[in-house]
């Protein structure tokens, strides 16, 4: 199967890498990518589908999120989800966070959010719990 390429996002001091699903077969090629990006930390937020075991032994921390393919994140995995980036990005500025779901497939196509996750989109009201300066006085995340 051709996978999509991993798409960096960069803002102020923190960058997000938003990659496929790998398998096992492919899981090698997939850690190959995470620490060109040096990646610290994979979130995962579909089922595990691949053993995190060869990507830990490469000192990548690996977090099992799962959510509902197609659904807006549960309230409690946007917690911590901030809380991640709070502290990673407080104490490792300029960092990489990778991100992924089952496929990966909404991040290089037009209409890729359903209607659930725009209404959750519209609704969301920050909290404003990632206000932060760092040793440059930059706000970590407004």
């Amino acid at each position: 199967m051709n996978r999509p390429a991993p798409v960096e996002i960069t803002y102020e001091n923190m960058r997000f890498l938003i990659t496929h699903n790998p398998t096992n077969s492919t899981l090698s090629k997939f850690i190959e990518e995470l620490k060109k990006y040096g990646v610290r930390t994979l979130v995962r937020v579909c089922e595990a589908t691949y053993d995190q075991a060869p990507i830990e032994k490469e000192g990548i921390q690996v977090l099992d999120w799962p959510f509902d393919d197609g659904a807006p994140p549960p309230h409690q995995i946007v917690d911590d989800w901030l809380n991640l980036l709070k502290t990673k990005f407080r104490e490792e500025p300029g960092c990489c966070v990778a991100v992924h779901c089952v496929a990966g497939l909404g991040r290089k196509r037009r209409g890729a959010f359903n209607s659930k996750q725009l209404l959750y989109l519209e609704k969301y009201r920050p909290k404003m719990r990632l206000r932060c300066k760092d040793a440059n006085g930059h706000c970590c995340v407004q």
